[in-house]
């Protein structure tokens, strides 16, 4: 996705403003300019990792993850794993569970009831984790009937912003 038309939109906007200010404002306007590139691009990025996120959330157990490609962002679309991947998890002597399959096809639905302070935790942890609360009790439910510990890695802190590249 490139942003080079929004951020031209932006400098237009504030080109077309200063026009009416007379020359002091055309001359703050042109300074200002310089430093507005970077700061669209940004404030753009915020927007689109937060959009991102939101999208997760609907989207779980997928999900989408905005990346600087460049100096332009490109969206990563993350399917949910399939009963295949959850299968492959469980010991192959065990009897299949019911484990969602995504598709709709073969669903089963439990009532789970938390203390509060036990469904913060859950919360939290699935949020660490990049996942919905599902998603995460379905791996931890996997995880505990083969007698492994949860060792998955999780993933940052939602606003924790990793940059790798050159900035000029």
């Amino acid at each position: 996705m490139q942003l080079n038309q929004y951020v031209t939109a932006v400098q237009r906007q504030l080109d077309t403003a200063a026009e009416a200010g007379g020359p002091e404002a055309r001359a703050l306007s042109e300074r200002l300019t310089a430093t507005l590139e970077s700061t669209v691009r940004l404030v753009l990025l915020e927007a689109l990792s937060d959009a991102a996120r939101e999208i997760t959330l609907e989207l779980a157990p997928g999900s989408v993850e905005v990346r600087l490609r460049g100096r332009d962002p490109e969206f990563v679309v993350s399917n949910p794993p399939t009963v295949n991947d959850f299968e492959a998890i469980l010991e192959p002597r065990q009897p299949a569970l019911a484990v969602e399959d995504f598709d709709g096809t073969n669903t089963s639905r439990t009532t789970l009831r938390l203390p509060d302070h036990l469904k913060q935790h859950v919360e939290e942890a699935a949020g660490k984790a990049g996942l919905s609360v599902n998603s995460w009790l379905i791996r931890a439910v996997a995880d505990a009937l083969n007698g492994r510990p949860n060792q998955r890695k999780e993933r940052r802190e939602p606003g924790e912003q990793n940059f790798t590249g050159w900035a000029r």
